[in-house]
């Protein structure tokens, strides 16, 4: 059986973010960049939520991309941030090492969330592949590309190099997969909530107006209708 037919699981997973940074997402012209880093954002939680390894690498920070977003360091406060001069990471050591610390373990599908699209995430998932038997997981609403057309056919190009196109919200309900796991299921409904948009507000309905629960925050009281005189 193909290792691509096995689902995502916390077992056989990890993730790397390349280049999360400010300089990098200012030439973004594929996705809105507020949802990027929404969407970057929202990945990163779905992975401490289950545990998964995760690597962070960056490049030129200082004489050119600037520092990660500080709300995805916000997360992975005490993960290393691997620099590197190459616009592909797989040259870099520091990043094989961290990729392969992982594998051996077992996780040996790397999700990959990364700025730009057509070049730092397809040299990367191309080496790697190359070199490996890891398997790329390319999130491609937590990537951007420098146009819409840059974006479209470098996934073009790394899907029909066998890397597999998934969404953010894709990957971590995958992670779920089932709603009985109590021990993830309201910090995943929470993320939901906070990150995944009409999903999320989708839960907040159900949970008031479906089953009856409270609202998730207080607020003053709600005065009316009061219909002016005509």
């Amino acid at each position: 059986m193909s290792s691509k037919l096995q689902v995502l699981t916390p077992q056989n997973s990890q993730i790397i973010f390349i280049d999360q940074q400010p300089q990098m997402a200012f030439g973004v012209q594929s996705i809105d960049r507020q949802v990027l880093k929404n969407n970057v954002v929202g990945l990163a939680k779905a992975a401490r939520i289950f545990g998964i390894p995760t690597t962070i690498t960056t490049v030129e920070t200082d004489g050119f991309s600037g520092n990660t977003y500080p709300e995805l360091l916000a997360v992975v406060p005490d993960n290393d941030i691997l620099e590197r001069t190459s616009m592909n990471s797989w040259d870099d050591q520091n990043v094989r090492d961290a990729l392969a610390r992982h594998a051996a373990n077992g996780h040996k599908k790397v999700v990959v969330s990364g700025l730009w699209t057509e070049v730092c995430n397809t040299t990367f998932a191309l080496s790697c592949m190359k070199d490996t038997d890891y398997e790329i997981y390319m999130v491609a609403d937590a990537s951007g590309g420098t146009s819409a057309d840059a974006h479209k056919y470098a996934m073009d190009r790394m899907v029909q190099a066998g890397v597999v196109p998934v969404t953010w919200q894709q990957v971590l309900l995958e992670w779920q997969r089932d709603w009985a796991r109590k021990e993830t299921y309201d910090a995943v409904t929470a993320l939901a909530k906070e990150h995944s948009g009409a999903y999320g507000m989708g839960i907040d309905y159900a949970v008031t107006h479906v089953h009856g629960g409270a609202e998730r925050v207080s607020h003053g009281k709600r005065i009316g209708p009061s219909p002016a005189a005509i």
